[in-house]
């Protein structure tokens, strides 16, 4: 059995009413208060992330005539590769997850005035994101050790991973001060978007609009 929609109409007028009727200044603090509640509510609830970071350094292997200018593009290189199946497929063995967790939570970096390559790994558990980023850099220089006869560069590991002993995810109190940013931000939409009520002035000027019996008699003797 569903409403009467003459019965729902009433209930949405009075809450257009009551939204009109709220200051102008109150969907400021209310966007912030309700932005600033559901930032401290997502800090606390989320899980903690931890951040482990290994890195690899790209040299010449002196078998070719490849020198450090060739290291440092062969570096970029591997940087992107890095992330890829071929470099993830070896590194879930050593890592003991499937490569979507992989792909998820690996990224690279690398210097344009360095050939390093840095391998960043982010789980909740700190543990599991340094043997992420251990495997990551293990299987990335296993890759390139198959091709360093033909380039000339071969990668050595230049950092392991270390524990973390801190999130590197946002702490609650950031969390609470940018949702009331934010609930600021919208309730500012907010006011630029509410019913806007009649004024005195708008309700003089719709009244002075429409002729009064004497102009509208005067009006009917002229045209007769």
């Amino acid at each position: 059995m569903t409403d009467n929609p003459d019965r729902r109409a009433p209930r949405f007028d009075g809450t257009r009413t009551r939204l009109s009727r709220m200051p102008a200044w109150g969907w400021l603090p209310a966007g912030a208060l309700l932005g600033a509640v559901a930032g401290g509510a997502y800090g606390q609830l989320a899980p903690p992330q931890y951040t482990a970071t290994s890195s690899v350094v790209a040299v010449p292997n002196g078998a070719t005539e490849a020198d450090c200018t060739d290291a440092l593009g062969f570096a970029q290189a591997y940087g992107r590769v890095a992330t890829q199946l071929a470099v993830l497929g070896d590194a879930q063995v050593w890592a003991g997850v499937p490569v979507s967790t992989l792909r998820e939570s690996v990224e690279t970096a690398t210097s344009p005035d360095a050939p390093m390559v840095a391998v960043s790994a982010t789980s909740s558990r700190p543990g599991q994101a340094v043997d992420i980023a251990n495997a990551v850099s293990r299987a990335l220089i296993t890759h390139a050790d198959h091709t360093k006869e033909r380039t000339g560069i071969r990668l050595e590991r230049l950092a392991r991973a270390m524990k973390p002993t801190e999130p590197s995810s946002a702490s609650p109190a950031l969390t609470t001060l940018v949702g009331g940013s934010a609930g600021v931000l919208l309730g500012g939409l907010a006011l630029l978007a509410r019913p806007r009520r009649a004024t005195d002035d708008d309700d003089d000027r719709s009244r002075a609009s429409v002729p009064g019996p004497a102009n509208a008699a005067d009006v009917h003797g002229t045209l007769g």
